[in-house]
């Protein structure tokens, strides 16, 4: 009874790497083993524990990209249709990179979405990135946005800040209507100041001074002042 015990448990000891020579040398192979290299063509080396070089091609479903020292499995009906199915350890885990031949698309029917990153996420498209969402909120402590050139379209922009500061060559802008209010405004214009309206009405609660080297004051019809004192000379 005892000599049967042992010999059946020595068979099962032995079993998986027999069946797993047997079946590399012919018929179905289910193996794993260390990638070697990465041919032309999406072929991976893979050196099985056997010391057997397998040529395959990664499978659809095993989205990880496998790298040279990693340890993958590796099946197919026979040794000419082999594929990479899954990379089981990571020979450096810092870096993975998972990848597709074809357009990918993230999707839950139900419910949301969240991608996280301990550092920071990076999103780079080479030919363009779009967002189409209902709503969109941005919350970060520091932004930084270079664009050669914007175009923005809606119905309403509100902006609360504390200090403004925009530097450029060119500023131009159409409105049907403007309002500007401010407790102190400066502004300073070092050559040249051209204002055309159809009415003009300045009025100061204090004072109101116009000075220069040379000022003209005209008018095509009347020109009137009008005080209490008027000082001239």
């Amino acid at each position: 009874m005892t000599t049967r015990v042992s010999s059946v448990t020595a068979i099962r000891d032995d079993s998986p790497r027999e069946a797993a020579h047997a079946s590399e040398q012919g018929g179905m192979v289910n193996t794993i083993g260390i990638v070697t290299g990465v041919l032309p063509g999406g072929i991976y080396s893979v050196q099985t524990e056997r010391r057997q070089l397998l040529r395959c091609a990664r499978a659809a479903s095993c989205l990880l990209r496998p790298a040279v020292g990693d340890t993958v499995l590796v099946t197919g009906p026979d040794a000419t249709r082999l594929y990479l199915t899954a990379v089981a350890e990571q020979a450096d885990a810092s870096a993975s990179r998972i990848d597709v031949a074809g357009d990918m698309t993230l999707a839950s029917e139900r419910g949301a979405v969240t991608v996280e990153s301990s550092t920071h996420i990076a999103m780079r498209g080479e030919q363009g990135l779009s967002l189409d969402a209902p709503q969109l909120r941005i919350n970060a402590e520091d932004a930084d946005c270079r664009v050669d050139r914007l175009q923005y379209q809606g119905q309403e922009a509100v902006t609360t800040v504390l200090s403004i500061r925009v530097i450029g060559r060119v500023y131009e802008a159409v409105m049907d209507r403007l309002v500007h209010l401010s407790k102190t405004a400066f502004r300073m214009t070092e050559d040249v100041e051209h204002l055309r309206a159809g009415r003009i009405d300045y009025e100061a609660a204090e004072t109101a001074r116009l000075h220069g080297k040379n000022t003209v004051v005209t008018a095509k019809e009347i020109v009137k002042v009008d005080a209490k004192q008027i000082h001239m000379g």
